[in-house]
C-alpha cells in the first residue's frame, strides 16, 4: 500500500455484495482508530475519485457500503477501483471542517451527570472538565435522523449503557455510552447518560443549505460550555 494510506489488519478489507446494487467494504470486526480512518480514507477517495456508475457512499463505525447503478457498472469493478484507490496516497485530511456544539450542564438538562461522576470516580465538575476536553470525530450517522455518532469521550468518563432505555429524551440531549457521544435531534428514547442539553441545530430548515446536517462524517466537533440563561437565549433565536 502506497505511504499515506490508511493500514487495515492482515486479512482487511473484505468485500460482500449487496443486492445488485452495492458492495459492502469492511476493514474489520470491532471498533477502533485505524479502522474507521480505513474507512473515512476510502471514502475521501471515492469522492475524490468516483468509479464509472458510483451513486452513494455511506460510511459506518467498521465499513463502508457503496451503492452504484447496476445498469452501469457491477460488484467486480467497484472492488477493482477500490483496490486501485487503496494503492494510491490517501486524499488530505487537513480540510476535514471543525465544528462548535454549545453544550449546558445544568439541572434538569443533566439527570445523569451525577451517576457518571459516581461511577467514575470524579466530581460533577471534573465530568464536564473531561467531556469539554475529549477529541470528537463523527464516525457515522445512524438510528435517527440526524444521530451524528462521534467517537473520542475520554477514558476517565467511559460508562456502559443503562440496563433499560428511558424514554422521551428532549431533543439536543448530550449523551454518552463508552468511548462514544451523539447530540439528540429528536424526542426519542436511549439507554445511554444523559449529561446536558445543547441548543446547537444539528438538522437545518435551511432549504439552501447544501446538507441537511451540521456535521458531515469525519468531521471533528468541539464541545462548548454554556449556563441556563445563555441555553434559553440560544433557543429563543432557533426555535421556529
Amino acid at each position: 500500500m502506497a505511504e499515506g494510506s490508511e493500514v487495515s489488519a492482515p486479512g482487511w478489507p473484505r468485500y460482500v455484495p449487496v443486492a445488485d446494487h452495492a458492495l459492502l467494504v469492511s476493514f474489520g470486526d470491532a471498533i477502533s482508530d485505524p479502522t474507521s480512518a480505513a474507512v473515512l480514507g476510502l471514502d475521501r477517495a471515492l469522492a475524490q475519485s468516483p468509479p464509472e456508475g458510483l451513486l452513494e457512499c455511506i460510511p459506518a463505525l467498521v465499513n463502508l457500503l457503496i451503492e452504484f447503478d447496476p445498469l452501469v457498472t457491477d460488484h467486480v469493478r467497484i472492488q477493482e477501483a477500490v483496490e486501485r484507490l487503496r494503492r494510491l496516497p490517501s486524499p488530505d485530511a487537513s480540510t476535514v471542517a471543525t465544528r462548535e456544539v454549545e453544550v449546558c450542564y445544568e439541572g434538569d438538562f443533566a439527570p445523569d451527570i451525577a451517576a457518571v461522576a459516581q461511577a467514575s470516580g470524579l466530581t460533577v465538575d471534573e465530568v464536564i472538565h473531561h467531556h469539554l476536553h475529549g477529541t470528537y470525530q463523527v464516525r457515522m450517522y445512524g438510528f435517527a435522523p440526524g444521530y451524528a455518532y462521534m467517537a473520542g469521550v475520554p477514558t476517565e468518563i467511559h460508562v456502559p449503557r443503562k440496563a433499560a432505555a428511558v424514554r422521551d429524551i428532549a431533543a439536543g440531549s448530550v449523551l454518552i455510552a463508552g468511548t462514544q457521544c451523539l447530540v439528540t435531534t429528536l424526542k426519542m428514547p436511549t439507554g445511554w447518560s444523559i449529561i446536558g442539553r445543547s441548543p446547537t441545530a444539528i438538522l437545518t430548515r435551511d432549504e439552501r443549505a447544501t446538507t441537511p446536517v451540521l456535521f458531515d462524517v469525519g468531521d471533528r466537533v468541539l464541545f462548548k460550555r454554556i449556563s441556563l440563561p445563555q441555553y434559553e437565549a440560544r433557543r429563543a433565536l432557533t426555535m421556529p
